[in-house]
This record gives C-alpha cells, structure tokens and sequence, in this order.
C-alpha cells in the first residue's frame, strides 16, 4: 500500500463531501486534490522528482494542507519543519535531509529565504506570498499518477530532542500508513459525518491523525493560530467531533470564560499528547468539556505506544493510579522495562522503556552509529524511565539523562514536577540537579507562579517530602513569573536552567 493511490481513491469515493475546513473557506475533496495536484506539478516544474526531500514551514493552514496532499501526490519526501524554531535548525534539517525544495509561508520567509544561495543542493525556495495561488493556478490540473512502492520513504520527521541537534526520523509510506491507522484504534470511530479539528499542526504530531480522517471521507479542520475563543466558536460552529492537543492549548481552552457555556453535543474526542499534563489540567478539561478526554503517548522513533481513554484516565483501577499515568499499553506494541545492562524486569520495576510498535521507525536519517545505539534487537530504547503496572498502565518517571543521583539515591526530576505542580498557585516547574558539598548533587525547582502569590519554599518542599519521600525533597527552590524555557514541541529545557549551576565543575556526578 501507498499514501497517493489511497488518497486518490477517497477522493473518488467523496469528491462532493467537504474534506477540509480553515479559518476562511471550506474545500470538497475534488478542490482539494485539484490543489494538491497543482502543487505536485509545480514542484515537479522545480526538478522534483520521486524520492526527492521536500521542506515545508507553515502554520496550520490551507498551505499546510496544500503541502500534504502535493508532497505525496509528487512522490517527494516531505519533511516538515518547526515554526517555532531557531533559523538555524530549519537550516541543519534542511542540509541534513538533502531537500532540494522549501516551501514556506510568508511569516517565516526571512528564516528561509536565502537557503537555496546557503545550503548546497537546495535549489528553490517558494514562498506562499500574494503571488502564490496565481502560481498555484498555472500549474497543469492533471494528476501525474506517480507510482510509488510501499518500502519508498514517505516522510522524514524530525525528533524534537531537548539537547543537541535534531534527529532525522524516516518513515515509509506503508509505515505511515500503519502508523496513522493505530491511532483510531481505542478512539471513537469516524464517520462521514465526523470533523477533526487539528489545534496541533498537521507537519507534526496532529499530522497522524489528518491522514485516517481523509482516507475515511470525513472533514479535517484546521484552527489556524490558535486564540481559545477563536477555537471555541470552530469547534461549536462546525460541529468537530474529534480534536488533537497538547496540555497547554486543553488548559488555555477550559480557562476561557465562555468555554463551560458552550454547546458542543458533537465533541466526542479531545486527544491530548506531545508533553506532560498535570492533574490540574486534566481535571479542568474533564470538567469543562466532560468525559471526552483521552491520552496518547510515544516518540517520534516510536508511536503510539499507549492511549487512554476517559474511562481509564479518571477511572477508580484497583492497583493502579491512572491520574499518574500516562496511559495504557496500546493493544499492538510490545512494551517492557529493561535494567542497565538490558535485561527485562517484572512488571513493577522501573527501568528504561523499550519498546516494539507496526511502523515503528527504521532508523536515523544517515545516522548509523545512532541507530544501532537505539535499536536493539529490532526493539527502540525509548531512553525513557518508567514502569508498567499489572493492568498495563504506564508511569514515565523521566529521560534516562535527567537522573539525579543523590547520596546513593536515583531521583528522578519529573516525578517532583508532578507533585509540585499540584500546588494551586504553580502555573509549571521544572526540577533538575545542583551540586551539593555532602550528596554530590540534590534537586531544585525552579517554579512559574502567578504575580502576588504566596507560596512558599518550605510549602513546596513539604509538600514532596509528604507525597514523596524526604529523600526526594528539592533542597532549593525558586520561584518566578516568567515562562521556563522549553523547546519547540513545549518540552521544559532542563539543562538550560541546570548548566549555570555546574559551570567550572570539574566532574558531575548524575548518573555515576
């Protein structure tokens, strides 16, 4: 199987049916393709031909869309980039894939614009300015029927890490495929009649959700930039029955004012992933949209690995706490703890998470040694700590690298955020090591609260002793009203809030 030729016949199947939503216009399946086809052709005008690496920058927006159909219409590999990234790792993703073409919106141009003079190989640069859909229109309208294998890449997605440069991740296209399939398995099943809204972009993780839902003949509705009113009124103006978000777009939403007064009998599915969510969070969507919540979790190298849904989440399981979780073993994934030298542990013991998963990535984009360092025996290290209970609920206590170890004792930093962050004036914190004279080193939160609050140091550090133990305690704590530092994807930056506090260390003793 392949992406175009499944594409092609939904299209067939639902050419008057309205596929995609924006902001400002709503297109049938046959407008759709009829752009997608136009792109394909125009990027074929530029050189591009099967196989071919393809970049896009874009909002979640028609360009977006245009980039989805037009990509895989061509047979190029698309390869998305962040919008929220420095210009420098749009140019390191660039290079390292070898795209020949960039496609971006007018927003990002000045990040962009110079490649194809900068970086070897790229040879256009089109950028969706006023002039873009007259070129759009005098591409040819015919479909080019590229054929292409299913072991042929489809896609090369990027691993968002927290330290280091980014990752090349391919998939192919029966991999996607299957990929994308998985996902609806525990979500509640599409019908044509079924809208989903993409309040995450579709380049990324929302992405594997857009593909099912046109290959079923259901409408995909991009929000645009998101403002929570604004998301509001789609999500009740347009019916949406399914929605993919992360924690912090689910918190803003259940805050807006108007949120609990909305209608919105449709909404059956709000699926929230790509970062951590608190109790606070969790529970103040539960409350304001009802039992529609469900939980994804998994890597870009590995996905899905678990969902949850409403019912487990919020649910009273004998053995397990699945407030803490973040959620279940999906029904077709392998999924266990290893010790340090490799070696599977009972349910119950934490250790590193590896994991098996239908479509799970093949390797590193031209990254062998990284490759074999994270692939073992057909099995992806996760590189995340964690623990699976008797009911298969899944407990990420943190990434391998973040450990602390103190005095003997392995500490790991978001456990501590889980519990600090259930106190009621802590908007998020992030914990990480300092050196310390007697234990080598200790934890210390750093904490975002709101302007006049008035928590205090030893609320915060009783409040871990109590929940977790004296040992885990953080023996410095800090509060603030800006933001913490996170990375494209909304994960906390650790290390740039930890490197000061080690700077002129000769030696760190995490992980010894």
């Amino acid at each position: 199987m392949d992406v175009p030729s499944l594409m092609r016949q939904a299209m067939s199947f639902n050419r008057e049916r309205t596929a995609i939503i924006t902001e400002h216009e709503t297109l049938t399946f046959a407008q759709m393709w009829d752009r997608g086809v136009r792109l394909a052709n125009g990027l074929r005008e530029l050189g591009i031909r099967p196989g071919d690496r393809v970049a896009g920058l874009e909002d979640n927006n028609l360009g977006a869309a245009d980039f989805f159909l037009g990509a895989a219409i061509a047979g190029a590999v698309r390869v998305p980039l962040y919008p929220r990234n420095s210009a420098e790792s749009h140019a390191h993703m660039v290079e390292h894939t070898g795209a020949r073409v960039v496609l971006s919106d007018v927003a990002y141009a000045d990040s962009v614009a110079a490649m194809d003079s900068m970086i070897p190989g790229v040879e256009h640069v089109v950028i969706r300015d006023s002039g873009y859909e007259q070129w759009l229109k005098e591409q040819s309208d015919v479909d080019p029927m590229v054929e292409v294998e299913p072991d042929d890449w489809y896609i090369i997605r990027h691993s968002a890490g927290t330290t280091g440069r980014a990752k090349g991740v391919g998939y192919t296209q029966q991999d996607w495929l299957v990929n994308c399939r998985n996902w609806f398995y525990r979500l509640p099943k599409l019908r044509w009649g079924s809208v989903v809204g993409h309040a995450g972009p579709i380049s990324h993780a929302s992405g594997y959700l857009f593909l099912p839902t046109w290959l079923h003949g259901s409408a995909n509705l991009l929000f645009g930039e998101f403002e929570s009113a604004k998301v509001l009124d789609m999500l009740q103006s347009h019916r949406v029955t399914h929605m993919f978000t992360p924690p912090s777009m689910v918190q803003m939403l259940a805050a807006d004012a108007s949120a609990r007064e909305r209608e919105l009998p449709e909404l059956e599915c709000i699926l929230v992933g790509g970062a951590p969510i608190t109790d606070a969070t969790a529970r103040a969507g539960r409350d304001t949209f009802g039992d529609v919540l469900y939980q994804v979790f998994g890597q870009t190298e590995a996905v899905p690995l678990t969902i949850m849904t409403p019912e487990e989440w919020f649910g009273d399981v004998s053995g397990s706490t699945p407030m803490r979780a973040a959620g279940r073993v999906f029904p077709f994934v392998r999924l266990e703890t290893r010790d340090a030298e490799g070696v599977r542990l009972p349910l119950g013991v934490e250790g590193e998470l590896y994991a098996q998963v239908e479509s799970q990535m093949r390797g590193f984009w031209e990254d062998d040694e990284l490759t074999d360092a994270r692939i073992v025996d057909g099995w992806i290290r996760t590189r995340d700590i964690g623990r699976i209970d008797e009911n298969g609920f899944v407990y990420i206590l943190d990434r391998v690298d973040d450990m602390i170890v103190s005095g003997g004792f392995n500490i790991w930093p978001a456990e501590l955020e889980t519990v600090i962050n259930d106190h009621p004036e802590v908007i998020e914190v992030a914990v990480f090591s300092v050196p310390h004279e007697r234990w080598g080193e200790t934890p210390m939160a750093v904490c975002q609260v709101k302007p006049g609050a008035k928590v205090t140091v030893e609320e915060i550090v009783e409040l871990v002793r109590e929940r977790l133990g004296s040992y885990k305690k953080p023996t410095r704590v800090e509060f603030t009203n800006d933001p913490l530092p996170k990375n494209v994807v909304g994960k906390l930056l650790r290390k740039a809030l930890r490197e000061p506090y080690w700077s002129g260390q000769e030696k760190r003793v995490s992980g010894a």
